[in-house]
């Protein structure tokens, strides 16, 4: 079974950064898409930024430039580095895992204030 543990949300102010993090535990195949969704009250999910075991990489219009996804296949690690923060990426962000199942985290607050 597979777990996934998220960490590095909290409170900023605008124009700040934060670094998210979301560790797999067990095994995964070996392809396999590691990204990061927001949900920001009132709203519906949204993906913020994808990245295949392949590589490929999308992110959603509105944190292009800002925001940069990476991963560490080797120790199942995913990471969200978040630049030139904005007050409505105010959101619950969440981790996902996807190979022959689809697997959420906990979520985590990310908030920014003015």
């Amino acid at each position: 079974q597979v777990q996934l543990v998220e960490s590095g949300g909290g409170l900023v102010q605008a124009g700040g950064s934060l670094r998210l993090s979301c560790a797999a535990s067990g095994r995964l195949s070996s392809f396999n898409v590691m990204a990061w969704y927001r949900q920001a009250p009132g709203k519906q999910r949204e993906l913020v930024a994808s990245v295949t075991s392949g590589g490929t990489i999308r992110y959603g219009d509105s944190v292009k430039g800002r925001f940069t996804i990476s991963r560490d296949s080797a120790e199942n690690i995913v990471y969200l580095q978040m630049n030139s923060l904005k007050i409505e990426d105010t959101a619950v962000y969440y981790c996902n895992i996807r190979d022959l199942r689809v697997y959420w985290g906990q979520g985590t607050q990310v908030t920014v204030s003015a």
